[in-house]
């Protein structure tokens, strides 16, 4: 039943009754594709960036990280005139997976183009607030009403310009849009300074990393005086590492062994990643056929390196990992550090320096398939110094870390209060006091 003083929108939900339905299309006063030019019109810098889905983000503004290309000005003026697009513009990617990479352009550049897995939205100010269109554009509500029409083939989805014309737009009086704006701008900030936080955190980490793993800035010891002493640099097997091989033997579970749930996990490559374990892809083992396994058993505190796809990836296996018995397929190998003259910890913020990850680049071979061998791995080379410095520099760097993590979650958490704000106020749910004097 439809609440008193609401109306229904089709495949949105509900919104107040006082509020008009329209069209993006009756918003805007053009909506339309970019187009791809000549190879020999992209050039690797003027005036005009070309915009591809890379260059989109997720949170309403171009990614910087992204690389960015652009196109010739004759072209610009001329095959790819229908998709000029100017500050101000609303851009969205109509091609994924993923969709919903929304950008509102910026004042860096007077005028931009884009290919044809971009749409562009040019929003009319009398009739619509452009940065409540662009919140409405990136919710959950539009999102899902444009993805449930997308054509999906092939494992690609497509949006048709038709389809984002006919967006069902619930559309307040314009004081009412530009208060909603506003609200939701609050979070925007919110979120943008979370990220800036993480990334220069993120920065300082590397540097930190740089200095203190090549023995350029020496901590203090326990009595407060500065470490001091060469480093040695030794081959991970004159270290004493152990180097052990995942299992590819004749015990190899088949399809019909693995299992979505259980206490014995059994890992492949893409459950290792920069950041460590990620468990949302995981596949189990009985007990029995663990214990069959030749090889490939991984310990608390052993490195997980991968050797094979995409080569030099690591994870630790410490207590913050839940699973208590884990097994590698052969496209990985344990690095294990007991016994040895490397502390765990000391040995896992290497495997993510650039001293480890240029000396795996260069010894990876094989263009098909690139690959490391388990001799090759052995004849890897750390720095070594003494093991009071090693914890000290590991404490140094895991605190970094956990500074990383905490901004990373609070990050999450103002994400998740602006979806949920966004909920309620883009469908009047909750409706927002208006100065009457604007």
């Amino acid at each position: 039943m439809v609440p008193k003083e609401f109306q229904t929108i089709t495949g949105l939900g509900n919104c107040p009754s006082d509020w008009l339905v329209k069209t993006a299309d009756e918003l805007t006063s053009k909506i339309t594709k970019g187009t791809t030019p000549p190879k020999t019109e992209i050039v690797s810098d003027s005036k005009i960036p070309f915009l591809r889905v890379n260059n989109l983000g997720f949170n309403g503004e171009l990614d910087t990280s992204s690389d960015m290309i652009f196109v010739t000005q004759e072209a610009h003026n001329g095959s790819l005139a229908r998709s000029i697009a100017y500050p101000g513009d609303i851009l969205m990617n109509i091609v994924g997976p993923p969709l919903g990479k929304i950008a509102m352009l910026g004042r860096d550049f007077d005028e931009y183009n884009m290919n044809q897995a971009i749409v562009i939205y040019r929003t009319v100010s009398s009739k619509v607030n452009k940065n409540y269109f662009l919140n409405f554009l990136s919710s959950d509500l539009a999102q899902q009403w444009l993805q449930s029409r997308s054509k999906k083939t092939s494992g690609q989805q497509n949006l048709t310009i038709q389809l984002c014309k006919e967006l069902p737009v619930p559309t307040p009086p314009l004081p009412e849009q530009q208060k909603i704006a506003k609200i939701l701008s609050t979070w925007d900030k919110a979120i943008s300074t979370t990220e800036r936080l993480i990334d220069n955190s993120t920065q300082q980490k590397k540097a930190l990393m740089q200095q203190l793993l090549t023995g350029k800035k020496r901590l203090l010891d326990e009595s407060g005086e500065r470490f001091e002493g060469e480093w040695e640099e030794r081959t991970l097997i004159d270290a004493g590492m152990t180097v052990t091989d995942g299992d590819r033997g004749k015990e190899y579970p088949n399809s019909s062994e693995f299992y979505d749930k259980g206490d014995y996990l059994f890992l492949s490559a893409k459950n290792v990643t920069k950041k460590g374990f990620l468990f949302e892809e995981t596949q189990f083992i009985s007990k029995e056929k663990y214990e069959k396994l030749g090889k490939g058993i991984v310990n608390r505190g052993d490195v997980v390196l991968t050797t094979r796809g995409t080569v030099g990836q690591t994870a630790y296996y410490d207590d913050s990992v839940q699973y208590d018995f884990l097994r590698v397929n052969s496209g990985m190998v344990t690095l294990g550090c007991n016994n040895s003259e490397l502390e765990s910890n000391f040995f896992y913020a290497l495997t993510n320096s650039s001293l480890f990850t240029r000396q795996v680049d260069s010894l990876t071979f094989g263009s098909a398939q690139p690959q490391l061998t388990i001799k090759i791995i052995k004849s890897l080379k750390v720095p070594i110094p003494s093991i009071p410095e090693q914890q000290k520099i590991a404490t140094v760097l895991t605190n970094a870390d956990k500074e990383i993590e905490l901004l990373e979650q609070q990050l999450a958490d103002l994400q998740q209060e602006k979806k949920a704000l966004m909920q309620v106020l883009l469908t009047g749910k909750k409706r927002v006091v208006v100065d009457r004097s604007i």
